[in-house]
């Protein structure tokens, strides 16, 4: 059975295309987590909702049919994904209202704005043709993944490593201590917006294979699992990277075996599975370790 799927290209395409997102998802997913950002990737997989259909609806106006490339969709969504958390700060800094509740007003503005639109374009008199397939971008299709989307994701994803890696040491000191970064003269608000716009990225190319509900998942679990192995952001990085890529890879294989067995939610069972070992069996920080060390003799 093995033999013959590696030989089967659609097979190839989404399996190598689903690890390369779990790889850059997991990897950057480790800021969001050590800065307790957590609901920020939830705020931008759902916000992202809007920017597909919006970018959809905007090539009807342009070309008079939708396009549902990722060519067109993942600008618009990095757009709004942008936009969303551009607004969360400004929410924030000019009135009374706390982050995380600025947080969930966009969350719900953006998200329920993209489901209307959605709704609309897919009734009997809307006059937008072309667009059955988008709603798969709720749970993710990842059978769908064509060449092109996989360059896309190799380009955006590659661009988004790079970054990561010309800007490291900066971005280090500014996720532990952003005081001390301010005091050493770097430009915090700038460092900021990188690592937000490495984020979006992360999140909007992972849309295609898990969908907007479960995207964040993909983006937190790899690095709650890695940091249970390590203390160290060098180690934590790579280690999330290899458990998204490893993970997002055997639940796309698993799902093409299995009949009716949806990509998007085997993935995210994997990667809980591997946080849950890790939680229970990493060393030191393990439960079962550390229970075993306070059992007395």
């Amino acid at each position: 059975m093995w033999p013959e799927l590696f030989s089967d290209y659609t097979f190839r395409l989404v399996v190598g295309g689903s690890a390369l997102i779990g790889g850059v998802s997991g990897a950057l997913g480790c800021f969001a987590y050590l800065r307790k950002q957590s609901l920020v990737g939830d705020v931008v997989s759902h916000a992202s909702l809007l920017g597909i259909v919006g970018a959809f609806c905007l090539s009807y106006l342009i070309a008079g049919v939708g396009n549902k490339s990722l060519l067109v969709l993942i600008p618009g969504a990095i757009f709004i994904g942008v936009l969303a958390l551009l607004l969360t700060k400004l929410i924030t800094q000019t009135t009374r209202i706390k982050e995380d509740a600025g947080l969930g007003l966009i969350l719900a503005i953006f998200f329920g704005t993209g489901l209307t639109l959605l709704k609309w374009i897919q009734g009997k008199n809307s006059p937008i043709q072309g667009h059955a397939g988008l709603e798969d971008y709720l749970f993710g299709m990842a059978a769908a993944m064509t060449l092109d989307d996989l360059w896309m994701i190799l380009i955006l994803g590659g661009s988004a490593m790079l970054l990561l890696t010309l800007f490291w040491s900066r971005l280090k000191v500014l996720t532990f201590d952003a005081e001390y970064a301010r005091s050493l003269g770097l430009p915090v608000h700038g460092l900021e917006l990188l690592i937000l716009c490495l984020m979006v990225v992360g999140i909007v190319i992972g849309l295609q294979i898990v969908g907007v509900i479960l995207m964040t998942s993909m983006l937190i679990a790899p690095a709650s699992a890695a940091r249970q192995w390590t203390r160290h952001l060098n180690a934590m990085v790579c280690l999330a990277g290899l458990i998204g890529g490893c993970g997002a890879g055997l639940g796309a294989a698993l799902s093409a075996i299995i009949d009716r067995m949806p990509t998007g939610p085997v993935i995210i069972i994997i990667l809980t599975s591997f946080f849950l070992l890790s939680l229970f069996f990493s060393p030191e920080r393990g439960l079962l370790i550390r229970k075993k060390s306070n059992v007395v003799y």
